[in-house]
């Protein structure tokens, strides 16, 4: 997995029970250049599925563009993705 955006400084586990729980610390590239670190604890559960709310009144959805760590250790190297909120 490769994303210029994001480095792994170090990783983990705090729990090997029902799922693996890891303590990830990464740096992040800020728009404005800096690198920023960053710590997440991340269950790994493997891939999930979420619902997607409709407004018929309005017919909108609410979408988040955001970086997921947990979807980037698991192998996606897209900078963000589309999340539901």
């Amino acid at each position: 997995m490769q994303n210029s955006k994001v480095k792994i400084l170090s990783t983990e586990i705090l729990s090997d029970n029902w799922y693996t729980l890891r303590k990830i610390t990464y740096e992040y590239l800020q728009p404005d250049g800096s690198w920023q670190v960053q710590n997440r604890e991340a269950y790994d559960r493997g891939n999930g599925a979420t619902i997607l709310l409709y407004n018929t009144t309005s017919k909108t959805v609410i979408l988040t563009r955001q970086f997921r760590l947990p979807t980037y250790i698991n192998g996606n190297v897209v900078r963000h993705l589309a999340t539901f909120p």
